[in-house]
């Protein structure tokens, strides 16, 4: 051939056979990917981790607000001298009442003292919206704060009477909070917090009006009670006062006044949701600072207990060592009583097993644990700014079950950019595998240069755009994570674009010989092998939505896809039967006959797929 000749046809073949829409579907499918988790209420700030997300074998999940509602409500009280009451309502209703044995009472001192320490040492607050009572705080001091207006006080009063003049704010390190007020008789510290430390900071209890001394027989019936509240799925907590001066004196020397139980129900969508990632093949552990007995009845009502899975504390962690942690860590279900730096350690002791990790949190010092995990998982309405900017992602609605609907997406974008990748390269090789095996022959080329760059054009187009937002296979979730390490290229694919590359040649090839030795011209033959190489392209785009269901398994689910495929091939009717359009392309009127024989061998790549997705459905079970 003419040198010229050669360098345009040279280029016009490169072209073919460069993927040059990679970049722009790939771009395109995270985009819309992250913009459907975003209705879905997870919001991803880096678009690399939407491909991580989809790997996810283990979501290591805070409990409050999270797997629950984080609508406390106090349920029950218990009293320095072991009085055991029950309160009525729900939510942050202040309408209730104290019940003892099933008939209504009225609040002792023992249940005003303890529930004005509480209240006072709390800085949630409601105001009015229209009707609604609306919560500005923390949900937990919420519902104290609730029950102490049940039990007739004023917090505003409470609090302008009992002046706060300083404080020692809540720490997941400390697990209590403690305040310091001015009052009639002088200045007074309220602390609370876990019932362990208030209890172990305490020297006295308040009982019938008086304060005794701590005994250990009364110290372990206190601890009894609080694992009876806990395996009621109570959170609990623990509230003590101390007339001092100073609240850096409050480390000792408290007078206990009672246990406050307040219920946080799980979400109703949390339970399906675990049972969608068991089916997935990904583990649940949850990750809380409450008692392990609260912990262990909330797992338990969500499922995620049995089998052998365990409930460990943040103590029990810190006890192991890396290895025995290594060893451990598979079967734990639950980690109660944990600081940030027992979560950094669960991450590292999951990675270390080549798990993919989802980590929540959203606290300051949550941040090393989400900056180490694979993901980090902010909360969007508890978060604060340090964790949200530490993670990849932040939910919008702090619910679990938006954690899987991302990890959902995640799967969901990667097979579509499976999807386009085979169908685009197994089409190029279609492509080469004809020019290559034709010139090998020493025959004339079956294609022009002009011809090529269109068949690319339609290949790389609208149909691979299609293709990347693609609806899911039904059974996405119900498959184990792939390796991180994993590419899309497995076994299966690789088999699949070859076959599907090399019928398209050996078709392509027969028809052009079929067409020569019919005594048609040139442009005759090259128009046929056209039309058959860009239909047989258009058939697999359909074939590639899936790499092991069957094409007949809802094949035209997909709208977009339908409409490019019939916008591309209302173009070709244009190529080929325009006049004007026949001079640019070289083509001519094909008949109805051409058609059919054009139909009845590009036609033919469906059921050859079809039987090798059958046999590598039976040789590659996952």
């Amino acid at each position: 051939h003419p040198l010229l000749d050669m360098i345009v046809f040279g280029i016009a073949l490169a072209v073919a056979v460069v993927p040059e829409a990679l970049p722009a579907v790939v771009t395109i499918s995270l985009a819309i990917g992250v913009q459907r988790m975003v209705k879905r209420h997870a919001l991803v700030r880096y678009l690399p981790a939407v491909e991580t997300l989809g790997c996810t074998s283990m979501i290591c999940s805070d409990k409050t607000g999270t797997l629950t509602k984080n609508e406390m409500t106090v349920r029950r009280l218990l009293t320095g001298n072991g009085r055991i009451v029950d309160v009525t309502g729900s939510g942050y209703d202040p309408a209730g009442d104290f019940t003892g044995n099933g008939q209504v009472v009225e609040p002792d001192d023992g249940i005003l003292v303890l529930l004005k320490a509480a209240a006072l040492c709390s800085d949630a607050h409601f105001t009015l919206n229209g009707d609604k009572r609306e919560l500005n705080g923390d949900p937990t001091e919420g519902a104290i704060v609730t029950a102490a207006e049940k039990a007739g006080m004023d917090p505003a009063s409470l609090r302008a009477e009992y002046e706060r003049i300083d404080e020692i704010p809540f720490t997941t390190e400390s697990r209590r909070m403690t305040t310091l007020h001015n009052h009639a008789g002088g200045r007074i510290a309220f602390a609370k917090g876990a019932a362990e430390e208030i209890l172990g900071a305490s020297t006295s209890v308040f009982a019938n009006g008086m304060v005794n001394d701590l005994t250990p027989e009364t110290r372990e019936r206190i601890m009894g009670n609080v694992a009876a509240f806990g395996t009621d799925a109570l959170r609990v907590i623990a509230a003590a006062y101390r007339e001092t001066g100073s609240v850096s004196d409050t480390g000792t020397g408290l007078v206990f006044l009672g246990l406050i139980g307040m219920i946080d129900p799980p979400r109703p969508e949390a339970r399906a949701a675990i049972d969608k990632c068991r089916s997935a093949g990904i583990g649940i552990m949850m990750i809380t600072g409450d008692h392990p007995a609260t912990a262990g009845a909330i797992a338990g009502e969500l499922g995620l207990l049995g089998g052998g899975r365990r409930v460990v504390t943040g103590n029990d962690i810190a006890s192991m060592d890396d290895l025995t942690l290594r060893d451990s860590i598979k079967g734990i279900s639950v980690c109660a009583r944990v600081s940030p730096e027992h979560k950094l350690r669960i991450v590292q002791s999951l990675q270390s097993i080549d798990e993919v990790v989802a980590m929540t949190g959203d606290g300051i010092n949550d941040a090393p644990a989400l900056k180490k995990a694979d993901i980090g998982v902010a909360m969007g309405i508890t978060g604060t700014d340090v964790s949200k900017e530490a993670a990849d992602m932040t939910l919008t609605d702090d619910n679990f079950a938006s954690i899987v609907a991302a990890v959902e997406e995640g799967r969901i974008i990667f097979s579509n950019i499976k999807k386009y990748l085979m169908y685009l390269l197994s089409s190029n090789l279609g492509e080469i595998g004809l020019m290559l095996t034709t010139s090998m022959m020493g025959l004339p080329l079956p294609l022009s240069a002009v011809q090529i760059l269109y068949v690319n054009l339609a290949t790389d187009g609208l149909p691979a755009l299609a293709l990347a937002v693609d609806p899911p296979d039904p059974g996405i979730m119900k498959r184990h994570p792939r390796k991180i390490n994993k590419g899309i290229f497995s076994r299966p694919v690789i088999l699949l674009i070859v076959a599907g590359g090399l019928w398209s040649t050996l078709v392509n090839t027969s028809l052009y010989f079929w067409a020569m030795h019919t005594g048609r011209s040139t442009s005759e033959i090259m128009t046929i092998v056209f039309a058959s190489l860009v239909l047989i392209q258009f058939f697999k785009a359909y074939n590639f939505r899936s790499d092991r269901n069957s094409v007949f398994k809802k094949p035209f689910q997909n709208r977009w896809l339908n409409t490019a495929i019939t916008w591309e091939v209302t173009l070709i009717l244009f190529v080929i039967y325009l006049p004007v359009l026949q001079n640019a392309f070289g083509t001519f009127s094909m008949t109805a006959a051409d058609w059919g024989v054009v139909f009845g061998v590009s036609v033919t790549i469906i059921p050859f797929i079809e039987i090798c997705k059958f046999f590598l459905r039976r040789r590659y079970r996952e």
